[in-house]
């Protein structure tokens, strides 16, 4: 079987812990060159790939097929267009790009090209969300009226990182708001209008660090929350439909898991811990029934598996350019309802 030769560009957190880790057991890909300034590290994780300086040194090698892109939101435009034009095939770390009309021409450029350009919204492999997704498909809770997803933090000290800086794509709305968004577009699709409050609460805070959005449509109510001072978590979804409710606390741990070195490499992986499996009350008549929902199992993995499909046999993309588009519009919706203080309809 023929290999995908890969570039990544970049080696902070994005690049090493949720792409080289996964693409470095998957049989069909075979990481060829990473740009990074890291050599010890990269070298260490990923033993006899080349490290280079820069982007050209993966665009000028005719072996490389796919392009995986994980620096800085800013810099994501340019980079991408270049790979496309260069022929690669690209993945671009979330949030697709910083301005709307940017998604847009990356788009047609690669429909140009006949390229696969996909956005590495990988959340919508958490646990948490396939488990609400499935109850929601199965019609388990009727008719949703009211989703709720809180994706809070304790972090009240401003850190020196590029997303806590002023500049393109920094701040907490493209950061964990570009998650929630995508997953409720899977769901629900595109919104009547948003409306939003965006600000910043840390003291010394450059981004904002704290957003609470709505998505509306014709009966429902999508609630997207983050906070940054938030010592305690609530519940991290809340669903209710006509049906019944279901009540989710606790985040999904692949994240934590690949920061400590781990891989997916067999079924106990994206497991939940049972003490957070979900709460399920449904309704029939007067009869209201309780059950706890076992989490189904996570996995960022599919990800890359449905791209080596898309790539070697022409399937769809696990996330399309266009999903990713969709994602920056309800963002520049939600900056633009914040500033305004008032609801935004999406056209």
């Amino acid at each position: 079987m023929r290999k995908i030769k890969v570039g990544i560009v970049g080696y902070g957190l994005s690049g090493a812990t949720f792409h080289a880790p996964l693409l470095s057991i998957l049989g069909q890909f075979q990481i060829a060159k990473v740009v990074s300034s890291k050599q010890e590290k990269v070298q260490k994780d990923l033993k006899d790939v080349e490290v280079v300086g820069s982007l050209d040194e993966i665009l000028e090698d005719g072996s490389i097929d796919l392009v995986v892109i994980t620096t800085p939101s800013g810099l994501h435009f340019e980079m991408a267009k270049q790979s496309l034009l260069a022929g690669k095939h690209v993945v671009l770390e979330k949030p697709m790009v910083v301005e709307a009309w940017e998604a847009e021409e990356l788009i047609k450029l690669a429909e140009e090209k006949k390229l696969l350009l996909s956005v590495y919204h990988n959340r919508r492999w958490d646990n948490d969300f396939l488990t609400v997704k499935k109850l929601i498909n199965d019609g388990v809770l009727g008719e949703i009226n009211t989703y709720q997803v809180h994706y809070d933090r304790f972090r009240p000290v401003v850190r020196d990182r590029w997303r806590e800086k002023p500049g393109p794509g920094s701040g907490m709305l493209y950061d964990l708001g570009s998650h929630l968004i995508d997953q409720a577009l899977n769901l629900f699709g595109l919104p009547q209008f948003v409306w939003a409050d965006v600000f910043s609460q840390k003291e010394n805070a450059e981004t904002d660090d704290y957003f609470h959005v709505i998505l509306a449509y014709e009966k429902l109510r999508v609630i997207l929350h983050s906070g940054s001072i938030v010592p305690v978590n609530g519940p991290r979804f809340q669903v209710h439909g006509s049906k019944g409710s279901f009540i989710k606390y606790g985040l999904d741990g692949q994240e934590a898991a690949l920061s400590e070195g781990e891989k997916p490499l067999d079924d106990s992986w994206g497991a939940d811990d049972p003490e957070f499996y979900g709460h399920l009350v449904t309704i029939e008549g007067e009869n209201e029934t309780h059950e706890t929902i076992q989490t189904q199992h996570g996995s960022y993995l599919t990800y890359y598996q449905e791209v080596a499909e898309s790539i070697l046999n022409g399937k769809k993309a696990p996330v399309t350019a266009q999903e990713g588009h969709s994602v920056i519009r309800i963002i520049d919706a939600a900056f633009e309802s914040s500033k305004g203080k008032k609801a935004v309809y999406i056209k």
